[in-house]
């Protein structure tokens, strides 16, 4: 019984600090596709698109890219 009231105390507290923002995990989500789809225009090569790099140039991804590693 107490395990289940702490884990309901959490979820309470989480949606309190985000409340007022219903969407958080959608915008968050839309941040990363807009950023993922710019790196994409600029074929990887900026600094912040890094971390995208060892998840291209393979077939499952369909995007190859020349990073002159």
């Amino acid at each position: 019984m107490i395990l289940v009231a702490a884990s309901l105390t959490a979820i309470a507290l989480v949606a309190l600090a985000i409340g007022s923002n219903v969407l958080f995990g959608d915008n968050i989500q839309r941040e990363n596709t807009a950023h993922f789809k710019e790196c994409k225009a600029n074929d990887f090569k900026t600094k912040d698109c890094e971390k995208y790099w060892d998840r291209i140039n393979n077939e499952v991804s369909g995007i190859y890219v020349d990073l002159g590693k």
